[in-house]
């Protein structure tokens, strides 16, 4: 893979990696309950937050199973917002995007920036050739962003995850290389 080249900047965010001066914000939101609603495993305790945001500051992308972890930061702003990650998967050319937003960053188009910025990260300079989401159905703001990310859903598995005492229905949306470049020329387009 070639050399991911940081920041990222696009019209209203810098996505950076990691750095330590980040992990009260971090843990901030992931020790609320309604930031773990739709994480794998309980609300974070400080701990568990310091060795997740020291594993993003130090994320290698070399191999199938690494990951991209970018800190979302408004551009002028100091200060993180969120995060947005990208999954290299088994198999050629493939990928998975996620992302959590603080409360107080959730409903400003943040989360659809900065998975937008990574989707174009894995089609243009990563050569990916499909990138897909995988969510919790009851997840319905992330389903949202998804699709104004021109994503699709490819799936639904009934009771697919069973976590945090219940059983979850996975849905899978995902997007195509030719599909995204065709709906990125399409929105760069000036209106008639």
């Amino acid at each position: 893979m070639p050399e991911i080249s940081l920041p990222i900047r696009t019209e209203r965010l810098v996505l950076r990696r990691f750095e330590g001066g980040d992990l009260d914000a971090f843990h901030a939101y992931h020790s609320l309950p309604e930031t773990a609603r739709f994480l794998p495993g309980p609300a974070k305790t400080y701990t568990q937050s310091m060795e997740r945001v020291g594993h993003y500051a130090n994320f290698v992308f070399e191999k199938e199973g690494d990951w991209v972890a970018l800190a979302i930061e408004a551009a002028g702003e100091p200060g993180l917002q969120g995060e947005v990650v990208l999954k290299w998967l088994p198999g050629r050319g493939q990928g998975e995007v996620g992302w959590t937003l603080a409360p107080a960053a959730r409903g400003k188009g943040y989360g659809t920036e900065a998975a937008g910025a990574v989707l174009r990260l894995g089609f243009e300079e990563l050569g990916l050739h499909r990138i897909e989401a995988r969510l919790d159905e009851l997840n319905v703001a992330s389903a949202s962003l998804c699709g104004r990310l021109g994503m699709r859903l490819e799936a639904r598995h009934v009771d697919k995850w069973h976590y945090k005492g219940q059983w979850a229905t996975e849905l899978i949306y995902a997007i195509l290389a030719d599909e995204w470049r065709i709906g990125s020329q399409a929105a760069s387009k000036p209106a008639p």
